[in-house]
C-alpha cells in the first residue's frame, strides 16, 4: 500500500514541476541531486565540474520534464540525462580519446576486494584514461550494453569492448600494486 502512495506522490510532484512550480522542482533536486552528483563524479574528476555538470543537466530535465512518460523509473529517466550529459562535457572538452582497437580479449574480472573503500575504488577509476574510465563506468556501472555505448559514443562495438578490456587490466594492474603496497611488500 505504501508503495502506490509513494508512486503517486512522485506523480503528483513531477506533474506540479512540469507547470513550473518551484517548490516541486526543489523537491525533486533535493530528493535526486546527491545521487547525481555521484553519477556525474563517476565521469568528471573534478567535483566543482561534476557539480557544474549536474546542474546544467538538472536544467535539461526541467526543460523536458514533460517527456517523461511514467513508463519506468523516474530516477533511472534522470540519471540517463545526467550520463549523457556527462558524455557531452568531456566531447566539448575533448577529453576523451578511443583507439580505434578492434582486438580484444573477454576476460573475467573479479569484483574488486571488499578491502577496498569507495574512495579508493573511485581514485583507481578516475587513474583511468577518460576513454577508458567512460567505457567501463556505462558498462560496469551503469549497465549499458556494448552496442548501446557504441551507438552513444559514436565509435565501434569492437572498440568499446577493446577499452573495456584494457580498463580491466589498467584495474587489475592497479589493484596488484595497492595490495602489495598495502602489505608492505613493495
Amino acid at each position: 500500500m505504501k508503495i502506490i502512495q509513494l508512486h503517486q506522490e512522485e506523480t503528483k510532484i513531477i506533474k506540479l514541476a512540469v507547470d513550473n512550480n518551484r517548490q516541486a522542482q526543489q523537491q525533486i533536486y533535493g530528493r535526486f541531486s546527491p545521487k547525481m552528483l555521484s553519477v556525474c563524479r563517476q565521469y568528471i574528476k573534478d567535483i566543482q565540474l561534476a557539480e557544474d555538470v549536474m546542474i546544467t543537466a538538472f536544467m535539461k530535465v526541467f526543460t523536458h520534464l514533460n517527456k517523461f512518460e511514467h513508463k519506468g523509473s523516474f530516477e533511472g529517466w534522470i540519471r540517463r540525462i545526467m550520463v549523457n550529459e556527462c558524455i557531452s562535457y568531456l566531447r566539448v572538452q575533448k577529453k576523451v580519446k578511443f583507439v580505434e582497437d578492434e582486438i580484444y580479449i573477454e576476460e573475467s574480472f573479479n569484483a574488486i576486494d571488499s578491502q577496498f573503500s569507495i574512495e579508493q575504488i573511485q581514485f583507481l577509476i578516475d587513474a583511468l584514461p577518460d576513454g577508458y574510465k567512460m567505457v567501463f563506468n556505462l558498462y560496469a556501472i551503469e549497465g549499458y550494453k556494448h552496442n548501446e555505448i557504441a551507438k552513444m559514443l559514436g565509435i565501434s562495438e569492437g572498440t568499446s569492448k577493446s577499452q573495456l578490456s584494457h580498463a580491466r587490466k589498467m584495474l587489475q594492474t592497479q589493484i596488484k600494486i595497492v595490495k602489495k603496497q598495502d602489505n608492505g611488500t613493495e
